[in-house]
């Protein structure tokens, strides 16, 4: 497979999304490594979702999930294209399918990265400070919910 364009299909079709996919994706990221299967189930369960697929056979390739109220406000979170099927704009293409979907287009977006600003950037997305607030106390805290202190 050349990995061209045809060689992949983006789908919101919930039926399709590989959760033993996904687990393993989001178990290798800096973001969710620490996410439970069932928190994981939970967010695909209440979120727009896309998967990236091999054709044929609809192997799952790629993920992205989006929070939103399809009117004014989304989240982008959970964007990761497994590490075999990187450099072939993969990426770029989910994000816009993402921000194609009707749900998504005419709202406000957020999204939190690292190091990923060049794959957003070109879509618009801008650097800002935004605030954040952690789960309540006696709730489970992932890693990036615990406070750091700054150099």
């Amino acid at each position: 497979m050349n990995g061209g364009p045809d060689d992949y299909l983006v789908s919101t079709d919930a039926d399709m999304v590989d959760v033993d996919f996904v687990c393993r994706a989001l178990a290798g990221s800096y973001w969710a490594q620490s996410r439970t299967r069932e928190a994981i189930e939970a967010s695909i369960r209440n979120s727009l979702c896309f998967g990236v697929y091999e054709t044929p056979g609809l192997r799952q390739v790629g993920f992205a999930r989006v929070v939103t109220d399809g009117a004014t406000f989304s989240w982008l979170c959970d964007v990761i294209v497994d590490g075999e099927h990187r450099k072939k704009g993969l990426g770029k293409r989910l994000v816009a399918s993402v921000l194609g979907h009707p749900d998504v287009q005419g709202t406000t977006i957020l999204l939190g990265t690292r190091d990923a600003h060049g794959l957003y950037e070109p879509f618009g997305f801008v650097r800002s400070e935004m605030m954040r607030r952690a789960p309540p106390s006696g709730m489970p805290r992932l890693p990036q919910d615990t406070p750091r202190s700054e150099p």
